[in-house]
């Protein structure tokens, strides 16, 4: 079949919905099946022999570390030159917005993944009056699908008690070949640690924003100077985060991609993972498949990957005694390992192949809800002819 990917972000960008959306692609071409990504023109159009078409990007105000394409015409446009059998929106939110109304519109079988928990940001932006109107929006954005996907048990729940249709969770996956213990690096882990490679260190990976909850961390380096710590990535609050962290053993890395990405994971001692408001956390299972015990602020989604004791250690969000113990378990040096090995067992369950079998399986199920939507509306519409 022909597929358009519609997204809001999509190659260069590096993040977990990218990764996936990588992933999924070259599963379907190598199936065979046509595929065109409409996203965020930042020069790329092609990818695994996929065409990717770009719609004009845009620097919003309140968010000036990207650039973001808003909901307009063109997307129209370009599902009427590619005439797709389906559409897959993912993440809605701008331009999205018009996958989801000219998908409708136009009569295209749609389903629609949910990867961010914008509604939750509200709290670290100091937006809280306006969440209950972004889950509003959401669900509304949502309910136009025949299928809506999401990438936790955790957050199906939560959306299903919001009243969003139809929802089932998409796997996650990691690289086990890429993401490998094998990778560890003197030099690396050297450089993570700004020349003190006898600290312990923990590593963290991802953008660099409010939600993220990364100055949480400064409490434990101020009680703990044997630690390092290493932030890999960038985002809209990299200064403020060197700032809050001058004067610690932390070490700034900018973005880092293969295998530079690939040592930092398999160089340090441990994952560290403060977020609360991930709908998965990619990373995870990339720290994981590196060997790394991840020590993770308890939530629905980091539950789901972490088990405690046994492949990392969980610790109470907002609660920085619980993260100093949890911190100093890893000095048991055979619970240490025990961990490590865990960790790199459990990620090799999860290759990409399952999840991109998978949401193959979905399309497939979403031709089949809209063809049957369809005869459900036809039949309506010949009662009321006839009364």
């Amino acid at each position: 079949m022909k597929i358009a990917i519609i997204t809001e972000t999509f190659l260069p960008s590096t993040d977990g919905v990218v990764t996936r959306l990588k992933e999924a692609v070259k599963y379907l071409r190598s199936q065979e099946h046509e595929v065109v990504v409409i996203a965020p023109d930042f020069g790329v159009t092609e990818y695994e022999g996929a065409i990717v078409e770009g719609v004009k990007t845009t620097k919003m105000p309140f968010y000036r570390y990207r650039e973001f394409s808003l909901p307009q015409r063109k997307v129209k446009d370009l599902l009427l030159k590619h005439d797709p059998d389906l559409v897959h929106v993912v993440n809605p939110a701008l331009v999205g917005v018009s996958g989801v109304y000219y998908a409708d519109k136009l009569n295209y079988p749609l389903i629609a993944s949910y990867h961010t928990h914008v509604p939750k940001y509200m709290d670290y932006y100091r937006l809280y009056p306006l969440k209950p109107a972004v889950w509003w929006y959401f669900r509304k954005l949502h309910n136009y699908a025949d299928v809506n996907l999401c990438t936790s048990n955790a957050v199906k729940k939560e959306l299903v008690a919001k009243n969003f249709h139809n929802v089932s969770v998409w796997d996650r996956g990691v690289a086990v070949d890429h993401y490998h213990p094998r990778h560890k690096n003197d030099a690396m882990r050297e450089r993570l640690t700004d020349g003190k490679p006898e600290n312990k260190l923990l590593v963290f990976v991802g953008r660099l924003a409010p939600e993220k909850e990364i100055h949480k961390l400064r409490p434990l380096l101020d009680e703990r100077d044997d630690i390092s710590l290493a932030i890999v990535g960038d985002g809209p609050v990299k200064d403020e985060l060197e700032q809050t962290f001058e004067g610690t053993n932390t070490t700034f890395t900018g973005l880092l991609h293969g295998e530079e990405l690939a040592q930092a994971f398999s160089s340090s001692d441990a994952l560290i993972f403060p977020s609360v408001t991930e709908t998965l956390g990619l990373v995870i299972l990339e720290a994981m498949a590196s060997g790394l015990p991840v020590i993770a602020a308890k939530s629905g989604p980091t539950m789901e990957q972490v088990e405690d004791g046994r492949t990392g250690l969980l610790f109470e969000n907002e609660n920085t005694e619980s993260i100093i113990q949890a911190i100093n378990r890893l000095e048991d040096e055979e619970l240490y390992q025990h961990m490590c090995e865990n960790a790199r067992k459990e990620a090799e369950k999860y290759s990409w192949q399952k999840p991109s079998e998978q949401i193959l399986d979905y399309y497939f199920e979403t031709l089949e809800v809209f063809q049957k939507n369809q005869a459900k509306t036809s039949k309506k519409s010949k009662v009321n002819v006839t009364e």
